[in-house]
């Protein structure tokens, strides 16, 4: 019903705080670029916060999709059909508690799986590429 909620909900917080990091990061990226070094660049953090935020973003609106399909969202007050009645705000309540909650949670472990994934490739080329630097 409004299980779309939540993980819309994080993504807007993880979409602020991304853009946060980002203008903090380009404050400091004249200060950093007058010390150059040879080493290779890491993905800044907020780089990957917004990753996070694009999959909750992308989620969240195919729910969003699937419930006006489903008329569980219309286009008068009070927008969710699960809020005419006392009953079915409990529902509603109960399953963004539990199956929206779950979804976020899914969504965020399944983030920070790739980013661990595509560290370890990461870390991995770099020894390769010191391996043939060094032969």
């Amino acid at each position: 019903m409004a299980c779309l909620i939540v993980p819309a909900a994080e993504a807007l917080v993880v979409t602020v705080v991304s853009h946060v990091m980002e203008s903090k990061a380009k404050k400091q990226k004249a200060e950093l670029q007058q010390a150059i070094s040879n080493e290779p660049q890491k993905v800044p953090f907020y780089k990957k916060l917004k990753v996070l935020a694009n999959m909750l973003w992308g989620g969240s609106a195919l729910l969003a999709f699937e419930h006006i399909w489903h008329g569980e969202i219309v286009a008068w007050f009070p927008f969710l059909s699960a809020m005419e009645s006392p009953e079915a705000t409990s529902e509603m309540l109960h399953e963004m508690a539990t199956v929206g909650t779950t979804m976020a949670g899914v969504v965020t472990v399944a983030w920070a799986a790739l980013m661990v994934i595509a560290a370890s490739k990461k870390s991995k080329a770099l020894a390769a590429q010191k391996v043939k630097e060094s032969a």
